[in-house]
Order: structure tokens, then sequence, then C-alpha cells
């Protein structure tokens, strides 16, 4: 995904700064982003030069000066465009995967092992998720259609992490069978 279609669909919403658009990214499960902050502001260097949003510094007495980031018409008409754009399909990237390839030469010890912490690491991510969901989320909520939509990803969320629990669990349990691993 580009971070270009969720600034722009999050300033869709309202204004922010690029530390506030930051902490959004940081918090939320249905915007999972990788990249680092300075793209962030990048990005924003760049909409702003298309027209696609427009900022506007604000002084403050007790605290510094921010920058307040606002889409423009240009900028709703392309995060539109984007939206009924056919969708990517979906990437599956797992590093774990590539590993697994080349887990023939573990002894069954070291292929238990990795499969633990695999499982470890994905039962860590699903606390994470379910733990920023029970403390609100993030989606605009400005309709209750857009409430069940971001519920629906949060959902799907959710869903890939207990899939991939299921998976590794199976995984283990007939490498045992098999193997005695």
């Amino acid at each position: 995904m580009s971070i270009k279609y969720a600034i722009l669909g999050l300033l869709s919403w309202k204004p922010f700064t690029g530390y506030e658009l930051k902490k959004v990214f940081a918090n939320s499960t249905a915007l999972y982003w990788s990249g680092n902050n300075n793209q962030i502001y990048k990005t924003l260097l760049q909409l702003r030069s298309d027209g696609s949003v427009s900022d506007e510094v604000q002084h403050q007495e007790k605290s510094p000066t921010k920058k307040m980031y606002t889409i423009t018409e240009k900028g709703l008409a392309e995060l539109k465009a984007w939206v009924i754009s056919i969708p990517e399909p979906l990437e599956h990237r797992n590093t774990f995967l590539i590993q697994l390839a080349w887990a023939d030469q573990l002894n069954a010890s070291e292929l238990n092992t990795l499969l633990d912490k695999y499982e470890e690491e994905i039962k860590m991510q699903l606390l994470i998720h379910q733990e920023k969901e029970r403390r609100g989320s993030l989606s605009p909520q400005r309709t209750p259609r857009e409430v069940y939509l971001w519920d629906k990803i949060s959902e799907n969320l959710a869903n890939h992490y207990q899939i991939e629990l299921y998976w590794v669990r199976k995984i283990k349990l007939e490498l045992n069978e098999k193997w005695n691993a």
C-alpha cells in the first residue's frame, strides 16, 4: 500500500500534523505500514507540492509551532479515484515461509524451537491487535457504515492471526506424528 493514500484517507477524516499521522500509524491495526517516519513527511511535502493537501502553520504559546495538513478537493478526488480502482492482489510476504522452506537442515529440536518461536510471535501480534482494539478504534466513525467497515478490517486482521496460529500448530502436530520431531 502506498503511504500516500493512507495519508489522504486520514486527512479526509480531519486535519493532522505529521506527528499525529505518525502516531495513528503506530497505533492502528487497520493502517499497518512498515516505513519510516521520514517517508510520512516526504509524502506530505509531495502531496502539498502537487496540490493534494494544504498546510497551515499554527503558533502556540506554550508548545512548539505545528503544521496542520488538510486535504484539498484535488486530494479528495485522487483518493476517490484510488478507492474505486481495481484492488491490488493480496500481498503475502512472510519471511517465516522462507525460513521454513530451508528448515529441513535443522535437527528436530531446532525445528521445534523455530516453530515455537513463530507461534509465540503470532500469539503476541494477536494480543497486541486485541489490546489496540480494546483501547478503542482509531476509525473516523463518521457513519454507521464506516464503523462497520473498520470493524470488518479489524476482524480480518484477527482472523489472519488465528489462521496462522492454527496452521503453525498443525505443522508441529504433523511433524511430531510423522517424524517424532
